[in-house]
């Protein structure tokens, strides 16, 4: 639970307060928002060598690893929540919840591809846990067996 608690903050800063990911929004500004699914996704690797690497691999790679905790830690902690399509249901909702929040906050912006992606990294670390889980039995039940 201490992990999941130092996860959430660390997650929280970096969306909503880290300068270093452009995130000095005020009151002032206008809203960003991007409601066609694929069309930063699309721009970022359009524009890959006007953006620079770092950019785009912040970008796609980012949202996608940033979540990839979320889906490891929920099943790992919470045994109610260990089937799939209850982990990418949750990546969901805790990525739309941030995506509102920061429409809300004028920090970032809300965009359906963040969603797309942050909910793909949700999937990949459930995948993750999984395989951890299948490998863990695996080498208990060897030892097991070598004990016996």
């Amino acid at each position: 639970m201490i992990v999941f608690a130092v996860y959430f903050v660390l997650l929280f800063y970096f969306l909503f307060f880290a300068e270093a990911m452009g995130r000095t929004g005020s009151l002032h500004e206008t809203y960003h928002y991007n409601l066609v699914l694929f069309k930063e996704i699309r721009r970022f690797i359009e524009y890959r060598e006007v953006l620079g690497a770092k950019a785009v691999m912040l970008n796609l790679a980012g949202n996608v690893v940033a979540f990839m905790p979320f889906g490891i830690l929920v099943p790992a902690i919470f045994k109610r929540f260990r089937k799939v399509f209850t982990v990418v249901l949750l990546s969901l909702e805790l990525s739309l919840t941030v995506e509102i929040l920061q429409l809300v906050a004028k920090v970032g912006s809300f965009d359906v591809d963040d969603l797309l992606l942050n909910t793909l990294g949700g999937l990949v670390g459930y995948v993750c846990f999984v395989v951890a889980v299948s490998i863990r039995r695996k080498v208990y039940d060897r030892n097991k067996t070598q004990d016996a």
